[in-house]
């Protein structure tokens, strides 16, 4: 039984193209960066923990973004002979790894934020509560550019979560800062720093799990596989589907193999529909097929 191999590679309506975000990683990096320097000397200064804590988080954003800004430029390395992919699954990783990155961080804030609430310590809440308003603009506007393309992508997803949380966390520690100032109630900067774990936590849950499924070779969230073999079926000549397997071979791109039945024992016949078998998975998402033709009656045994 000869195989048709069909790996299609080329541009396509469908294909995510993300070339746009190299200035919206490099900006968030530049910014971020700045503004680590800026809250952590604020935050010795006034000795807060809530500043602390967020501009440690914020260093780890800067880190995650240049992971991330590293794992696209690795995904367009062509392929060689010893990785015939090129380096595409790296995207995988990453996200993979800023996921943990942030779990870590979050364990950090929590022992911190453990110890400063039983022992809470005078600080400047003024100053605290500008300093953080300031980061609500960065992140806020970090954040504002990955938005659109934040569902196309993990690594995307992954910078939007890290900067829409850190926005939401700086106003709270704004909150934190003007009821310091105005009630003198320091155990509030503990209260904050914990509350920041909690948000973070729930921010981070769901790109770690759909990054380990695509780690493990997992169907990708919103791939169904009822729904290819429902989508295959419907193209004329096709009368069974089997040993469907999808995976991703990057956080943008999806592969799928497959053993298709034809109506006609003759194989050329198959040449006419893998352009519509094709077509069919390009609107699904998947742009590297690869379809195998069986006969329409299966061997005894098969």
């Amino acid at each position: 039984m000869p195989h048709e191999h069909d790996h299609h590679g080329h541009d396509h309506s469908h294909a995510v193209k993300l070339d746009h975000l190299n200035a919206a990683f490099i900006w968030g990096i530049v910014l971020n960066m700045g503004f680590v320097v800026v809250e952590a000397a604020a935050g010795f200064i006034t000795n807060s923990l809530s500043l602390l804590t967020d501009a440690g988080h914020n260093l780890s954003d800067v880190a995650s973004l240049a992971l991330a800004l590293m794992a696209f430029k690795l995904a367009k390395v062509k392929s060689n002979k010893r990785y015939t992919y090129g380096y595409k699954r790296s995207t995988i990783f990453v996200s993979f790894f800023n996921a943990l990155i942030l779990l870590v961080a979050v364990g950090f804030i929590a022992y911190e934020a453990v110890i400063r609430f039983g022992h809470p310590e005078p600080m400047e809440g003024c100053t605290i509560a500008w300093v953080a308003f300031v980061g609500i603009g960065i992140n806020g506007f970090t954040a504002w550019l990955f938005m659109k393309d934040k569902d196309r992508d993990l690594n995307v997803k992954g910078a939007y979560l890290h900067m829409a949380v850190d926005a939401i966390v700086s106003l709270g520690v704004v909150v934190a800062g003007l009821i310091i100032k105005f009630t003198g109630w320091y155990w509030v900067d503990g209260a904050v720093s914990l509350i920041i774990v909690i948000v973070i936590i729930g921010g981070t849950w769901g790109l770690l799990k759909n990054s380990l499924r695509l780690e493990m070779d997992g169907v990708p969230v919103d791939i169904e596989l009822e729904t290819i073999k429902t989508e295959l079926l419907k193209v004329d000549g096709i009368v069974g589907v089997e040993h469907v397997h999808v995976w991703a071979l990057s956080t943008t791109e999806i592969a799928l193999t497959a053993h298709v039945r034809i109506a006609s024992s003759d194989l050329h016949a198959f040449d006419k529909i893998k352009h519509d078998l094709r077509h069919k998975m390009e609107h699904l998402g998947i742009t590297h097929c690869t379809f195998e033709p069986e006969p329409p009656n299966p061997l005894k045994g098969e």
